[in-house]
Parts: C-alpha cells; sequence; structure tokens
C-alpha cells in the first residue's frame, strides 16, 4: 500500500510536471484586472465581454510575458452600479476600493461607467498608484481635462475610448453637416438624458450647429434617467417643424423613445449621438423594426462590423463566436482593446511596476480593432481620427432592413444614409 501511494505520488508530481511545461503560463501567479463595471447595462455587460474574450485569447497564446517568465490574466468584475437611478457614486467608489484593497487588482480596465463616478475616482486611483483603462461610458471630456491638469499626480488614468468632444466636433457635427448637404434638413430638436456627458454635449451641439447655420429648436430638452415617456417632447418636434431630432441617452428606456416616434410618425431623423437600445444587435427584433432609419453612435470601431482594420472582423467573428451575436454596442470593442494595449505595455516594461507601465502605456504605437492606439501625452485620452491608420476611428451606423449599416466616416462605411419614408426629402 506504501509503495502504491509513493507511485500515485510520483505520477501526480509528474503530471503536474508536464502541464507546467506545457502551459507555463498557467503555473504562474495571474495578473489581476480589476474590472468595476455597472453589470446590469449594456455599457457593463457589454465591456465585461470584451475584458474576458480578450484575456481568454491571450491566455490560450500563453499568457503575458513579464520579464523572463510567463503569466496568466485574471478577471475579477465588480458591479459599480452607477448607471442604476438614484445610486450615490460613493458606491461606485466602494467598489473601486474594494478591487484595489480586497481583490488586490494589479490594475483596472472598465468603468467606472457614470462620468460622475469616473471623475470622482481618479483621486482615488492615484492615492494607490492603480493604473486605470478607462474603456465605457464616462464620456464627458472632464475626465482627460482632469488628468493634463495635474500629469504627474493624476499619470495613471487613461482612456482608450472616445469622449464627447471629439464625438461633437469630429463625428456628429460632420455627419450632421452630410446629411444637411444630401436631403436638405436643417431644423434641429436635441433631446438628452439628465447626466453630465450628455447635459454639455447637447449643449455643445446646439451651440455649434447654430454657428454653421441651421435652426436649433430652443433649449435641449432634458429627460431624467429612466423616464418611460417621451412623447411630449416629440410632440414638440412636430410642432416646431423639426427635421433631425438629436438623442443624447445611455438608458436602456431610449427604446420607447423610438417606438413612439415610429407610431407617432414624426417626420423628423432619429440621430443618437449615444442612445444605448438602439445599439444593441437584437434591438429590431425587441421593437418589431419599429426603429428603423434610427442613427446611432457607437463611439468606437468594431461595435458594429466594418473593416476599419485587419483586427475589425477579427474580433467581430471571434465575439460572435463565444457570445452568439455581434459586438452589441460602445464599449465592446474599446474593452477588449484595452487588454491587449495593456498586455503590450507590460511586456515592454518587463515588470507590473505601475511608473515603469505608465510609461510604456504612454509609448504606445498599436494598430489595433478601431485603428492607430496611441495616448496623448499629457492627458493620456487615446488619440483619434477619422482615418484609421492614424488614430482610434469612431463609428454612426443606421439600421436599415434588419442590420446596421455603418454611414460614417466615410473611410471605413459599408452604406449611404437614408430618410424614413413619411419624410419628404428637400
Amino acid at each position: 500500500m506504501h509503495r502504491k501511494a509513493r507511485v500515485l505520488l510520483g505520477l501526480v508530481s509528474l503530471l503536474v510536471t508536464v502541464i507546467s511545461l506545457w502551459s507555463p503560463a498557467l503555473a504562474e501567479k495571474p495578473i489581476i484586472i480589476g474590472a468595476p463595471l455597472s453589470t446590469a447595462f449594456l455599457y457593463g455587460w457589454d465591456a465585461e465581454r470584451g475584458i474576458k474574450l480578450a484575456v481568454d485569447e491571450i491566455n490560450a497564446a500563453g499568457g503575458v510575458k513579464v520579464g523572463q517568465e510567463k503569466r496568466p490574466f485574471q478577471v475579477d468584475v465588480i458591479d459599480t452600479r452607477d448607471l442604476e437611478p438614484g445610486v450615490p457614486v460613493s458606491e461606485a467608489l466602494l467598489a473601486v476600493e474594494k478591487l484595489i484593497l480586497e481583490k488586490k487588482a494589479d490594475f483596472l480596465i472598465g468603468g467606472p461607467v457614470r462620468s460622475e463616478a469616473a471623475l470622482a475616482a481618479i483621486p482615488l486611483l492615484s492615492k494607490h498608484k492603480k493604473i486605470s483603462i478607462l474603456t465605457t461610458g464616462a464620456l464627458t471630456p472632464k475626465y482627460h481635462e482632469m488628468v493634463a491638469s495635474n500629469p504627474d499626480k493624476f499619470k495613471y488614468c487613461f482612456r482608450i475610448s472616445g469622449e464627447a468632444k471629439w464625438m461633437v466636433t469630429g463625428e456628429v457635427v460632420p455627419c450632421l453637416e452630410k446629411i444637411g448637404k444630401d436631403f436638405g434638413l436643417n431644423r434641429l430638436l436635441i433631446m438628452v438624458q439628465d447626466v453630465a456627458h450628455a447635459r454639455a454635449g447637447g449643449g455643445l451641439l446646439a451651440k455649434i450647429m447654430t454657428g454653421k447655420g441651421w435652426t436649433v429648436l430652443g433649449e435641449p430638452l432634458v429627460f431624467p434617467t429612466g423616464s418611460g415617456d417621451f412623447s411630449m417632447g416629440l410632440l414638440e418636434a412636430k410642432k416646431q417643424n423639426a427635421q433631425v431630432i438629436l438623442i443624447w441617452m445611455d438608458m436602456p428606456e431610449s427604446s420607447i423613445l423610438l417606438k413612439q416616434w415610429h407610431d407617432m410618425k414624426v417626420p423628423a431623423l432619429p440621430f443618437g449621438t449615444i442612445i444605448a437600445a438602439a445599439e444593441q444587435p437584437g434591438f429590431w427584433d425587441a421593437t418589431d423594426g419599429k426603429g428603423e432609419y434610427c442613427l446611432a453612435n457607437v463611439v468606437n470601431a468594431g461595435n458594429t462590423p466594418c473593416e476599419a482594420t485587419p483586427w475589425t472582423m477579427k474580433f467581430v467573428n471571434a465575439y460572435k463566436a463565444k457570445y452568439g451575436l455581434e459586438p452589441e454596442g460602445y464599449g465592446t470593442s474599446s474593452s477588449y482593446m484595452a487588454v491587449y494595449t495593456l498586455k503590450d505595455a507590460i511586456e515592454r516594461a518587463g515588470t507590473l511596476d505601475p511608473d515603469k507601465v505608465t510609461d510604456a502605456l504612454k509609448a504606445t504605437d498599436l494598430e489595433g480593432v478601431y485603428g492607430r492606439i496611441r495616448f496623448d501625452p499629457k492627458s493620456n485620452q487615446v488619440i483619434p481620427s477619422t482615418n484609421p491608420k492614424e488614430g482610434a476611428v469612431g463609428t454612426i451606423f443606421q439600421w436599415q432592413d434588419k442590420k446596421r449599416v455603418v454611414v460614417f466616416p466615410e473611410s471605413i462605411a459599408t452604406g449611404k444614409i437614408l430618410l424614413p419614408p413619411w419624410m419628404e426629402k428637400k
């Protein structure tokens, strides 16, 4: 019996050795990615899926080279609940601190998702010297402006996704100008959610489009998070003969707005700078096609199929294979790309030391799912462009015949903008 036990122990030891030699990354201590996300909402769960897809791919390929060893990534997700109505910012901060202190996260990727929570987390990340790559939600320009205001203190905070000012000036405004030129439309009504980035973005758009000769119909109409009826705003659009309705809302109830728009046959093109419900692949079936012709900005390429770079469809197809549907909207491709960008920086730094990895991240120059990935050296904001060879490219698509068709920028477009049949072309 004693001899059998020794033989068995020897076999187990041999098996462990073989496994370690066959997959050395699995035998090393994992690098823990903490993901603070509002997991009950699109910009939380799609980010979680994007992160986990990248981690699975990297681990399957052997992990991350840290100096002379290979180590796997491990993901710990915590629900910040910061997209839920009435949840205080302090709850999101507690979630971030739990990831750092209890889960011993080496790096953070994802959120906090709400702008106010992300801004409040910056000093906390600085205090703990914890690198964070923001990938979803939090579109406010104040984020990278705050980092730039004290780049030494806040150097650990990066954002690899788009932000409101560029979305407005570099993507939405040029797309609106194209709509105006192609269809002769110039009367704009703006409807926004009562959150920081939406209020700021709506106000900025009103100012810019007025300066470009458009008629902006009053102040942006503001709707509280969780609103379930938008008929008064749509009646106002009809009353004032609006031709384009600019929508900036990340709440799922925005699907109700589009159903009401269709049922009321409002003769104005719905354009979502951010419109969470319309971004998702299941939106057509969920609304019985009533959201057709709605435009939506999903911030970064790859969040809907196109061929921005050789990475783009590779990512789209991998996501479909793992989750059974196309990438779901804003936060998906950027969360996936953040993991690969972190891997690249760690390997160039040769260490997990936050200061050295920060320096490596600042020196990033890599082709990704949505274009060339580089960070502004002062603000740590990903550098945007409408050309994927020059920077991070956004995506505006339109629902057409059950599909999300990319219509802007032209460098990655797969189709043209269409008007609903009840709108008379000018």
